[in-house]
């Protein structure tokens, strides 16, 4: 069942975040941003949390902080980016956007197939993300050397 991350949600929900993301802080376009704040969405079954979508509303667009599944191929990440794209038209934002990195294969053919088209390269990004964030791995997926940062979006 997919809720709205709410109060008595919200240690629930941090715990998973910090499992995910080491921490509660994700640095994104050289700016570091506390999740532990963030609007969203999670999946839970069996009395536990399987999946998380964050986002922030800024000048009427979503941006999408998180996406998180930790059952794939179940159609939970689905069900979570489907009701946040449902909030995003709820409240008149024209454009969803996030930002991966480009090691992150599985996230670039999620939100490919999901109707985003990738529309900037941020050459070196990461390394700068680094100096705010050093948790963040300079391999990530696959052996991959982590060092762009992708711009996708999907137009409502």
């Amino acid at each position: 069942m997919i809720f709205k991350i709410d109060s008595t949600s919200r240690d629930a929900v941090n715990a998973f975040i910090t499992r995910q993301w080491v921490t509660l802080d994700m640095v994104v376009h050289g700016e570091s941003i506390d999740l532990s704040t963030s609007d969203g969405f999670y999946s839970y079954e069996n009395e536990e949390i399987n999946g998380l979508i964050t986002y922030r509303i800024k000048d009427n667009e979503m941006e999408i902080l998180s996406l998180d599944s930790l059952l794939h191929n179940k159609g939970y990440g689905t069900e979570l980016l489907n009701k946040a794209i449902h909030k995003a038209r709820n409240i008149g934002c024209h454009r969803i956007m996030l930002i991966t990195t480009n090691d992150n294969l599985n996230a670039l053919r999620f939100n490919q197939k999901r109707g985003f088209n990738i529309v900037k390269l941020y050459r070196n990004a990461v390394d700068e993300s680094r100096k705010l964030k050093p948790q963040i791995p300079f391999v990530g997926m696959d052996n991959i050397p982590i060092r762009r940062e992708i711009e996708l979006e999907l137009i409502l």
